[in-house]
């Protein structure tokens, strides 16, 4: 008798094709991904701290949405170095 998650495996590999894996390497490079962005995050988010506690009331929608682009850059860079991981476990 087969596990709900067993079939659940079987009804995504016949949707988009067999899962793909990644050996210990490449796991630890996407961990060593997401750290550099985290850090990188955690540094933004402090510049821009400091940004609005010095900025005035009209200013600081302008600097949230230089923060929340940033952030969007910086999470699209980690997905793009994350993506090119991936594909390599596909060769």
């Amino acid at each position: 008798m087969k596990s709900a998650y067993e079939r659940a495996m079987e009804k995504m590999d016949a949707a988009s094709g067999p899962s793909r894996k990644l050996n210990d390497e490449q796991r630890a490079r996407i961990a060593e991904i997401d750290n550099k962005y985290d850090a990188r995050i955690a540094e933004t988010n402090l510049n821009y701290d400091e940004k609005i506690g010095s900025a005035t009331f009209e200013t600081i929608e302008g600097i949230r949405a230089e923060l929340a682009a940033d952030h969007a850059r910086l999470e699209e860079k980690r997905e793009d170095e994350k993506q090119s991981v991936w594909d390599e476990s596909e060769n």
